[in-house]
């Protein structure tokens, strides 16, 4: 949905956290608020909620930084229930706030800047990433995190031999053994997962002309850009 080929009369900014999605919508320069849960449960009192309040989707324009799983899961339900949507880098609503020398920190105060925010700069709606990106994603994270486990690994490993102490050993270094085939099998698999798809193997071949793109880097800039 195109926010343009509406008239907006109603702004709502989305504060997202792990649990829970503070709500704050702003209508006629009043602030009205709601607290939900994070998930599909919460996600359909707060459609209910917006309606109640003389939202309605094609009038209504929803805000919400990007805070990675958190925020898109809550965004891709809003938009299935038919609400136009943007996710916004939080530099933009810090520099946002700043300009309005805004003080308070709270997820209430939060939402309402995001609700400010959202009608005074009408930023560019959301689209959501295909099912072969969000796939990328979600194994090139997996794969970040596989790493970091494997660094944590080599960090102990030094540490008790610095230390003297080698009783877990054996443990730690068959441990990093196990991540290391872990890592260079899912690093396969993320390689087949974009060969297999061609609007992904297009645009990764375009990121992997510039000098210095690794494999991995290749990867990850398209998890996370989308479509280039």
């Amino acid at each position: 949905m195109n926010a343009a080929a509406h008239v907006i009369s109603v702004y709502a900014g989305i504060d997202v956290s792990k649990r829970k999605l503070d709500c704050a919508v702003l209508l006629n320069g009043k602030i009205k608020s709601k607290v939900v849960g994070n998930d599909r449960s919460g996600f359909t009192l707060l459609n209910a909620w917006l309606q109640e309040r003389s939202a309605a989707t094609d009038s209504t324009h929803l805000c919400m930084e990007a805070t990675g799983p958190y925020s898109e899961q809550a965004a891709l339900a809003l938009i299935d229930f038919g609400w136009t949507v943007s996710v916004v880098n939080p530099a933009r609503i810090k520099g946002f706030a700043q300009s309005e020398l805004a003080r308070n920190k709270t997820d209430r105060a939060d939402a309402a800047l995001l609700a400010r925010f959202c009608a005074a700069m009408h930023p560019s709606v959301w689209t959501p990433p295909g099912p072969a990106y969000r796939q990328l994603c979600a194994m090139v994270e997996r794969l970040q995190a596989l790493k970091d486990m494997h660094q944590q690994e080599i960090n102990r490993l030094e540490a008790h031999h610095a230390s003297g102490e080698t009783t877990v050993l054996p443990n730690i270094e068959s441990h990093i053994i196990w991540l290391d085939k872990q890592i260079a099998q899912l690093q396969r698999e993320i390689n087949d997962h974009i060969d297999g798809h061609p609007e992904l193997k297009q645009d990764a071949e375009l990121i992997a002309s510039i000098p210095g793109m690794g494999e991995a880097t290749v990867a990850k800039l398209l998890a996370y850009a989308g479509d280039v």
